[in-house]
């Protein structure tokens, strides 16, 4: 990076520990004040809580009141003798036994009141004496009383203002416990408590309360909770003085607070004596830990944050000629297997230490993990001359300890234009490097608009494939699978078709695009229903079908073939699963871990295309395979070369030594099918023994083979 860009960086770093040192100075001498504010409000606080604690409380205590009092009211009012009794000519006096005498010394109610269904005072008692219930609670009783005539669950309750103060009172019907017919209105019973002082210090016992009192209005100064009518309307106060507990524990930590603010001053004369010193080593902090925010560590070089910010500032600063590259080691997993990491991060730092220097234009180099670098130029030369200068470090060999290691590098670039961020370019260059990747070891691209509509074709097809998938659209056609000695049809081969919207859609083409997008896994399980339905109408077959390697390697493989299997009852025995030469060296392990349990269940697994891989014997016999199918390329050559023959049946000879039958694809002519059938070959598949068909050709085809099928 050049020295003036770290000047500037230098400059940065030193006002941002200025700003820092003037603002710890201004917070330290407001420390004071917001300690002090700090306190005010915790003692504020402490009394706001039990203040709202104490209002609960009250709230609470007048809400047992009514819950008691309504309890008591129902019990006595739905109640089959009560009802039976109040009906009868004797209704006053069994009032008073019951109700009226008790109200004399009860300390549930202080009394009670039976008003008939046409609202008259059948019987009314309080404290034993007989009394005017209207003239007591005024003209709102009778309402009361009238709302409560009808058969109900639940008394009304509302507060009274009355002679003495205040009351309580609960009114219910007099009812029957349970009746299956329509109730008249009824009697209603009603039970009275008048809020004395006596009830006032129970609550205050009860609900931690002090001092608690009624009152006409509200008093300032004290708390207070309204207490409202049956309208809603105030009648009078339950008001208690405040604990204040915040003010109280301000007494108790004071000498604290003070001592602190002591301590806090003599704190502020010694940062300000050790002010110099203390930014000084700030600086050098800051220093340390935005080389380490923005370096790799291993090579020194920038990291991607450090690159990113290079690029940020190039941007700012309208700096012309910008350009990314993007260098990808080629061969360097091969180097730390052969050598160990140790020697990898030996070659990471002579490489970085080459690339930082490979052109006078590089303006910056960066590691942006493993074995990715990259390098900013800033000036004129052309592409494909920096290119050249970067894949010049690689022509020849590094030495490392007595060790000769030769890696390759692929390279992509881009060109920055004004409008485009550093995240812009930095992916620009990232698809050009995949791109050169694709194309093999040693390749430098260049950033090209095509490979944005290209991802943006892929990403549609991969959408499309998606609903094909979820839609059903993608359908299996069946291969015939012929015995060599009799002609007849052993098995079938299910492979997918597509038919989209726009017209055929090749394997070749979406299975791939499956495999890169994650979608083969949901692609082979549709795949599998699929062919299954349609094989349970062919029981004498067997049923071939295709397996990708990814699938292989899929742990949860295993459990979604055997849940298919179940959810269509479709027999194990009778599936044979494909698979390529290839997954046998990528996760051989995973492969094996799959293949042992499906094959626990009874699924045959053959090893398709052999012959145009590396397959080794010892894998034969490894994997257990039940099945070998011999490549279309061994089948072709029994014709295009001279020991074509020979070596069909060394393979042949091959399999038949480990006492696995062998299948030919691709037979395309009678001679060709003859050939294999003398090698040894017990099952043929291909053009001239039979085409891909529908399931529907396949069963018409079926039938004229064997009618009575």
């Amino acid at each position: 990076m050049s020295s003036s860009f770290a000047a500037k960086y230098a400059r940065a770093q030193t006002t941002s520990i200025i700003a820092a040192t003037i603002c710890f100075l201004a917070v330290a001498l407001l420390l004071t004040g917001l300690m002090a504010h700090v306190v005010a409000t915790m003692t504020r606080s402490g009394n706001e809580i039990d203040d709202a604690r104490a209002t609960r409380a009250a709230d609470a205590a007048f809400a047992a009141f009514a819950v008691r009092l309504s309890g008591t009211v129902t019990d006595n009012a739905v109640w089959d003798d009560a009802y039976a009794a109040i009906a009868s000519s004797g209704a006053a006096a069994w009032a008073y036994d019951n109700w009226g005498k008790t109200s004399e010394d009860y300390p549930l109610y202080d009394g009670a009141i039976v008003t008939g269904p046409d609202g008259k005072v059948i019987s009314s008692y309080a404290k034993g004496k007989s009394f005017g219930p209207r003239d007591y609670f005024g003209e709102a009783f009778a309402r009361q009383s009238k709302a409560a005539a009808i058969a109900s669950e639940a008394p009304l309750v509302n507060f009274f203002k009355t002679g003495n103060g205040v009351a309580l009172v609960a009114s219910q019907a007099i009812q029957p416990f349970s009746t299956d017919a329509e109730l008249p209105r009824l009697s209603v019973l009603s039970f009275y408590k008048d809020i004395t002082r006596d009830v006032l210090g129970t609550f205050s016992s009860e609900y931690e309360l002090e001092g608690l009192r009624l009152q006409a209005v509200a008093e300032p100064g004290l708390l207070s909770t309204p207490i409202k009518d049956m309208d809603g309307t105030a009648i009078a106060f339950l008001a208690w003085p405040s604990k204040a507990p915040g003010n109280a524990v301000f007494t108790t930590v004071y000498p604290y607070i003070l001592a602190a603010a002591v301590i806090l001053c003599l704190f502020l004369a010694a940062v300000l004596f050790a002010g110099a010193s203390e930014a000084r080593r700030l600086r050098r902090l800051a220093d340390v830990a935005r080389f380490e925010a923005d370096h790799d560590s291993l090579s020194g070089l920038l990291n991607r944050h450090g690159l990113l910010n290079v690029l940020e500032h190039l941007k700012s600063s309208a700096v012309p000629g910008v350009s990314l590259y993007l260098v990808d080691l080629d061969g360097f997993k091969a180097v730390n297997d052969a050598w160990g990491h140790a020697v990898g991060d030996d070659l990471i730092c002579i490489v970085a230490k080459a690339m930082a220097t490979c052109h006078e234009e590089v303006f910056a180099a960066a590691r942006l993990g493993g074995d990715d670098f990259a390098l900013v130029q800033v000036g004129s030369a052309a592409l494909g001359d920096f290119k050249q200068a970067i894949l010049a470090l690689f022509a020849g060999s590094f030495k490392i300890d007595g060790r000769t290691i030769e890696v390759g590098a692929s390279i992509g670039a881009a060109t920055r234009s004004e409008d485009i961020t550093p995240l812009e370019l930095l992916r620009r260059a990232d698809m050009a490097l995949y791109r050169a990747k694709e194309h093999g070891r040693g390749q430098a691209i260049g950033y090209d608009p095509e490979l944005d509509r290209e991802c943006v074709r892929i990403g549609e097809v991969e959408g499309e494939l998606r609903n094909a998938i979820r839609s059903g659209a993608i359908e299996p056609v069946f291969q015939p699978l012929v015995s060599a000695a009799t002609g007849e049809i052993t098995g079938l081969e299910a492979l997918a078709r597509w038919h989209s919207a726009t017209g055929k859609v090749s394997p070749e083409v979406f299975i791939p695009l499956a495999e890169k997008s994650g979608l083969i896994d949901a692609l082979g399980v549709h795949m599998l229903r699929a062919a299954i339905s349609h094989a349970r109408a062919w029981p004498g077959l067997t049923l071939s079908v295709n397996v990708s390697p990814i699938q292989l390697c899929n742990p949860d493989f295993g459990a979604q073939v055997i849940a298919v299997l179940k959810e269509t009852d479709f027999d194990a025995s009778r599936l044979t699963l494909e698979i390529t030469e290839g997954v046998l060296m990528t996760n051989p392990d995973q492969a094996r871990r799959s293949i042992d349990q499906l094959k626990r269940v009874g699924i045959k697994f053959a090893l398709d295309d052999f012959g145009c891989g590396y397959a080794s014997i010892g894998a034969l016999r490894q994997f257990g395979f039940d099945r070998m199918k011999i490549d279309r390329s061994l089948v072709s050559g029994v014709e295009d070369t001279a020991n074509g023959i020979e070596v069909l049946r060394a393979t042949v000879s091959l399999a038949t030594a480990l006492n696995i039958p062998v299948t030919a694809e691709g037979i395309e002519n009678a001679r060709q099918a003859a050939i294999l059938r003398d090698t040894g070959c017990d099952q043929l598949q291909g053009y001239h023994v039979g085409k891909p068909m529908s399931a529907r050709e396949i069963s018409k085809k079926l039938r004229q083979e064997d009618p009575a099928a």
